[in-house]
């Protein structure tokens, strides 16, 4: 079963992109997250709003 939660290592090779703009999308998500009320872990986001943003889909899809 895969984490609620994706890590900087997991969006570096989704996105395809650096360790720094990893942590900046992160952190960008993460403040949006903070100004709706929502409690939040530093170096992690929720793995459920990730996709919404970017994938434009609330779940996980398989394959």
């Amino acid at each position: 079963m895969a984490s609620s939660m994706i890590n900087v290592h997991e969006v570096m090779e989704l996105l395809q992109v650096s360790e720094s703009k990893a942590y900046n999308v992160i952190k960008q998500l993460n403040t949006e997250l903070k100004e709706k009320g929502y409690i939040t872990i530093a170096g992690k986001v929720s793995r459920k709003y990730f996709n919404e943003k970017f994938y434009g889909y609330a779940e996980n899809q398989e394959g």
